[in-house]
Formats: C-alpha cells, sequence, structure tokens
C-alpha cells in the first residue's frame, strides 16, 4: 500500500515536463496493479488546480480534461482515497507533538502524512522532499530511482 502524491499525477499529465515519463511510467503501474494504493481529496483538487492554472501550465488542462485524467485513475479497481477517520484528531496531535515546528505550506503536507499514519500506510511516491521530515514515512522520488 502507498500514497500518490499530487506532484506525480501533475508530472505524468504533462507531456512538457522533464519528468513525464517516469511520472506516467509510475500511474500506469498503479493502474493495473492488484495491491491497493492512494490518493487523498486534498492530492486530488491539489492536481486539479495545478493543472488548470495557465501561469503553472503553459497550456492548461480544461477541468473536464483534468478531471478525466483523474476520474480514470480512480476508476482502477486498486486505486483508494484516503479520508480522515475517528482517531485524525488524536494522530494530528502525536503529528504536533513529535514536529512542533511544522508551519505554513507544509500543512498540506503533514495532513496527507497524518491520513497516511490512520490508514497504516507508510510509504509515498512523491517528489516532494518534505516528505522526509516525517519520520514515520517512507519516500520514494520514481524520477530518483
Amino acid at each position: 500500500m502507498f500514497v500518490v502524491d499530487s506532484n506525480i499525477l501533475i508530472d505524468a499529465a504533462n507531456r512538457a515536463s522533464d519528468f513525464h515519463e517516469p511520472c506516467r511510467r509510475t500511474i500506469e503501474r498503479c493502474r493495473v496493479q492488484a495491491s491497493p494504493w492512494y490518493i487523498s481529496w486534498p492530492i486530488c483538487y491539489e492536481f486539479l488546480r495545478v493543472c488548470t492554472h495557465p501561469h503553472v501550465f503553459p497550456r492548461p488542462l480544461s477541468l473536464s480534461a483534468a478531471w478525466q485524467f483523474m476520474d480514470n485513475l480512480l476508476a482502477s479497481q486498486s486505486a483508494g482515497v484516503l479520508v480522515a477517520g475517528n482517531r485524525h484528531a488524536e494522530l494530528l496531535s502525536r503529528l504536533v507533538a513529535e514536529i512542533p515546528h511544522l508551519r505554513g505550506n507544509i500543512l498540506h503536507d503533514a495532513h496527507t502524512a497524518v491520513l497516511m499514519r490512520e490508514h497504516g500506510i507508510r510509504e509515498i511516491y512523491t517528489r516532494d522532499t518534505d516528505f522526509h521530515r516525517f519520520p514515520f514515512l517512507k519516500v520514494i522520488d520514481p524520477v530518483a530511482s
């Protein structure tokens, strides 16, 4: 079990990205594998926000095209979406106690890390080195691999 972060999805969807091919191959492996893999709704919305943004993408996707990309991924039988459960506040409190210096934009990643911990998932496919701040996660960069 693992989570796929938005930056992998974004590069997989962006043919102009230098990282398109390794990220696309990672996503294709996810789509056909039998074992479960996950995203979260915040990861989904971040993908949609970036892929449709004209100041980020030279040729942004339409919302419909971006959603179609995501919807196709979610249609995979092995895909799942992590959502917060009853232990989420407890695990967030634990994270705040363990890593009290977190602030600002990294809290989006902290949300993902807490969701992963809540669901017993340790591995995340990402190009975001900030995830190394969470010692309970194993960060896998498909471009560096």
